[in-house]
């Protein structure tokens, strides 16, 4: 690939490069959002029917301490219930 010998389009070049770089990451970091918020709500949804927190980190990919983390909210939220 042949890059201009004139200094401005060289530097067009490496911003076009670094925005376009930036958006994959933008949408990669998006992507994976969304991957985790169905994880904790699947999670979520196996914790109401009393699935062990080993199983529904074996079974979301969230971490133990991922999923304990939701049993004692969803436990403090229940606690606050009237």
């Amino acid at each position: 690939m042949n890059i201009s010998q004139d200094e401005k389009e060289r530097n067009n070049f490496r911003s076009r490069r670094k925005f376009q770089s930036d958006m994959d990451s933008d949408l990669a970091t998006a992507r994976d959002n969304g991957k985790t918020k169905q994880k904790i709500e699947i999670a979520i949804k196996l914790l109401e029917i009393n699935m062990p927190l080993e199983q529904i980190a074996t079974i979301t990919g969230l971490s133990y301490d991922e999923v304990l983390t939701l049993y004692n909210a969803k436990q403090k939220e229940l606690r606050q219930q009237p």
